[in-house]
């Protein structure tokens, strides 16, 4: 006589036997197992760093009373929280095409069950409640294909340094990165892995979890999975548009001000503060939250929280990038439309959507000019280190006072930060007309020690010590560039100093902020970037020499230069 096996039985078979694997396990031989040709040294220090958790399967009960009387069949225990399962949820509808995971009721269990030693451990129970529909054609090839089920290794005392190194380490063994998450309902973040082909154990998937938001980690994991998906890879490419837009409405909306990083607010309360449409802004904050800039509250499904990230929309915060987003979402986002144009003719597509450069066009809108030098001050933390740059400190030293002339430096960011770090030196800040005026009311108290005069680059003063150009050559071709560092040796005394800053190219296929910034300067100035070689031959056809650079933040540079 045939048996037929109901899928009720084959779940608690399944899950007896996912129990009984647990209760065996040594964490060092398991990740043996796992990672063939893990040993000695190297075994010892992953296994110092993470242990045996649980076993992970799928199943797919009619209801929550059936998961517990299946639960109870296998020897688990029935009682517990069914909390949901962001991750598994997502994976589930992007594997099969769902516009929306939460058409998919997935829950997540954990029974506890023992090890050898008496280690706390347990059978984890993803339950995907089935009954008919579209859940029910998942669940029967969920069931065959069993790609849910996974070993689990929780890292102990989590830090970036401890994920890069535990993820090299499996990496380096055979193992693929296969996706993951951040589950905000338990505040933990999961790595998934693909086992090596010669893995000894029955489990093809192994997942390390950290306790916490390590999603900074997370997205050098996922991204190296999708190097191995080329039309993945390019859809999210294709995609960053929208990405740049959501910010630029976030910003313009002011939605960040009408949130708290503490109190979790839906679309409905939101929506009259900001002037919107419920319906549309939930969508807008659903997109925000899978952008890392707010957070859906645990539990409390539909609201949602500023993150970190998204206090910096605000206009008031320290550090503010509302203005860059709003000038990457705005004119500078129209003018990339024109990208084509410009590699084909030279023509910055700037010049090509206004009719007149990059400048003149900001002259002629004093609202526009000064929100494009408000976004010039996101940038300012790559200035921290330069008031203690040799030059600056050495000419603070000097006796009688020393003068840094800052050319063409907006709003005196940079300056403020080198007259307040040494209160021996004066300050010149050339400028145009507009914005001599807002740099002069934002220095504050350190511009009784400044100068400011209106002009362009041949207007550059002579008899200072300290000569910067901050962020200025890479918005001219080669021959600006030349005149502009004529201009500069011919004012400069002889034993004056140049300090550049900027970003440099690098000489290798490397990726870089320079390189895109490379993009953008040809697009909407018909400037660009350079190699520090470039900027040497620059430098010496204008009788200047570079002395040498060193890094600052944000992969920008200061390069030293004098008279020859």
């Amino acid at each position: 006589m045939t048996t037929t096996t109901t899928p009720a039985s084959t779940d608690v078979e399944r899950l007896r036997a996912a129990a009984d694997f647990v209760r065996e396990q040594e964490t060092p031989d398991l990740l043996a197992r796992v990672l063939p040709g893990l040993d000695g040294p190297e075994l010892r220090a992953m296994t110092e760093r993470c242990r045996f958790a649980h076993a992970a399967l799928l199943v797919f009960p009619p209801g929550e009373r059936a998961l517990r009387a299946e639960l109870a069949a296998a020897g688990l225990s029935p009682d517990g929280e069914a909390r949901p399962s962001v991750v598994v949820r997502e994976r589930l509808a992007a594997r099969h095409g769902l516009g929306y995971a939460g058409e998919l009721d997935v829950r997540i269990l954990r029974p506890a069950v023992y090890g050898p030693g008496g280690e706390g451990r347990a059978v984890e129970v993803f339950a995907l409640t089935a009954p008919t529909g579209s859940a029910a054609t998942i669940a029967a090839e969920e069931r065959a294909a069993d790609r849910e089920a996974h070993l689990a290794f929780d890292v102990e005392r989590p830090d970036p340094l401890v994920l890069r190194g535990l993820r090299a380490g499996f990496l380096r063994h055979g193992a693929a990165p296969d996706g993951g998450g951040y589950n905000p309902h338990e505040d933990g973040t999961v790595f998934y892995f693909a086992a090596p082909d010669e893995t000894k154990t029955p489990y093809r998937r192994v997942e390390l979890y950290a306790r916490g938001d390590h999603r900074d980690v997370l997205a050098e994991h996922l991204d190296e999975r999708r190097a191995a998906h080329p039309a993945e890879t390019l859809l999210r490419l294709l995609t960053g548009a929208w990405t740049t837009q959501a910010l630029a409405a976030c910003a313009e909306l002011r939605l960040p001000e009408a949130m708290s990083p503490s109190t979790a607010r839906g679309a409905e309360e939101l929506a009259p503060v900001v002037g919107a449409r419920p319906e549309n802004l939930a969508t807008l904050l659903r997109y925000l939250a899978m952008v890392g800039v707010v957070a859906e509250e645990p539990g409390a499904r539909g609201t949602f929280r500023l993150t970190e990230a998204g206090l910096l929309l605000r206009e008031d915060a320290e550090g503010s990038v509302r203005a860059l987003a709003l000038m990457y979402g705005g004119p500078f986002y129209e003018s990339f439309a024109r990208l084509t144009h410009t590699v084909r003719t030279g023509e910055p597509g700037f010049e090509d959507r206004y009719g007149e450069n990059h400048f003149d066009h900001f002259a002629h809108d004093p609202e526009l000019a000064a929100r494009f030098d408000r976004s010039m001050t996101a940038s300012a933390p790559m200035f921290d280190p330069l008031p203690r740059h040799p030059v600056v400190t050495a000419a603070a030293a000097a006796p009688g006072g020393r003068t840094v002339v800052d050319i063409a430096g907006g709003t005196g960011e940079l300056l403020g930060r080198l007259l307040t770090a040494h209160p021996t030196l004066r300050g010149v800040l050339l400028e145009r007309a507009h914005v001599v005026e807002a740099a002069r009311a934002r220095l504050g108290t350190v511009a009784e020690r400044c100068a400011f005069l209106t002009g362009d680059f041949a207007d550059v003063p002579a008899d200072g010590d300290v000569y910067v150009l901050s962020r200025v050559l890479h918005d001219w071709d080669d021959e600006r560039c030349r005149a502009i560092l004529r201009h500069c040796a011919a004012a400069m005394p002889p034993e004056a100093d140049l300090l550049i800053v900027e970003r440099l190219l690098p000489v290798d296929p490397s990726p870089s902020l320079a390189t895109a910034w490379d993009l953008h300067m040809m697009c909407n100035t018909g400037g660009r970037e350079r190699t520090a070689a470039a900027y040497a031959r620059l430098l010496a056809d204008a009788g200047l020499a570079l002395v040498g650079h060193s890094p600052l933040p944000l992969e920008a540079h200061v390069l030293h230069a004098r008279r020859r």
